[in-house]
């Protein structure tokens, strides 16, 4: 007997978002490894890459919902955790006789399981939190005021994710005055990198809105259940 199955559809456009969002967050964790001095600052080279991840989550929630941004979310968690078993596969693999570059390799690509816990940890949450604040701000404002609700948002996902990441990282390790230092200072950079790109990001949602002519508000029966994967 034949059924028909109502199944969610993904767009070209929205699936190309997704993409871009995981690639992002991988390249971001790859990029973590290297400081770069920014005047008297001292910060990561993901930082030029991963706010990217936090407007493309906007854009999703704007345009698509709170539903389609959670999906995103853990699709990004997910293919994070494949990059990163992948990666330690290809340290585990001997080498061959020409090979040369084991120690350089494991120093750059062997992140200790320390810092990786808190970056997958820290980087869920913050997430999740930035899409429920885009989201509910949405509903509360009937729609208005996006750069306001891009800007809030990011604060809160970005200082969500400074609060976990940097206590599980150091903890113990750097002072506390140092780790609620750098809290501060990554939430407030990365807000700013949201400032300066916001007339790209708004220039995007509009053109995403009328490509898919949608323009999604969450009703107040949304779940914003972070394990709700299915609900699409």
């Amino acid at each position: 007997m034949n059924q028909n199955i109502s199944r969610p559809s993904f767009s070209p456009v929205f699936v190309a978002l997704a993409s871009l969002f995981c690639v992002c967050l991988i390249m971001s964790n790859i990029m973590e490894i290297k400081t770069v001095d920014l005047g008297w600052l001292t910060v990561t080279a993901g930082v030029a890459v991963f706010p990217i991840s936090y407007i493309i989550n906007d854009c999703i929630v704007e345009v698509y919902g709170f539903a389609r941004a959670r999906f995103v979310i853990w699709l990004g968690f997910a293919m994070s955790i494949l990059a990163s078993l992948l990666l330690k596969i290809a340290i585990w693999l001997p080498g061959g006789a020409d090979w040369t570059s084991q120690d350089a390799m494991e120093a750059i690509y062997g992140s200790v399981p320390r810092i990786m816990a808190a970056s997958f940890a820290a980087f869920l949450c913050g997430s999740m939190v930035n899409a429920y604040v885009m989201s509910r701000m949405k509903r509360s404002s009937g729609g208005r005021h996006f750069s306001l609700r891009a800007i809030v948002s990011t604060l809160w996902g970005e200082g969500t994710d400074s609060v976990i990441f940097f206590p599980i990282a150091f903890g113990g390790i750097l002072p506390w005055s140092t780790i609620i230092s750098l809290i501060v200072t990554q939430a407030l950079l990365k807000t700013v990198y949201e400032i300066i790109i916001l007339p790209v990001t708004c220039r995007a949602v509009r053109f995403l809105k009328l490509r898919e002519g949608i323009d999604t508000v969450d009703d107040a029966d949304i779940s914003y259940k972070w394990w709700k994967i299915n609900e699409l």
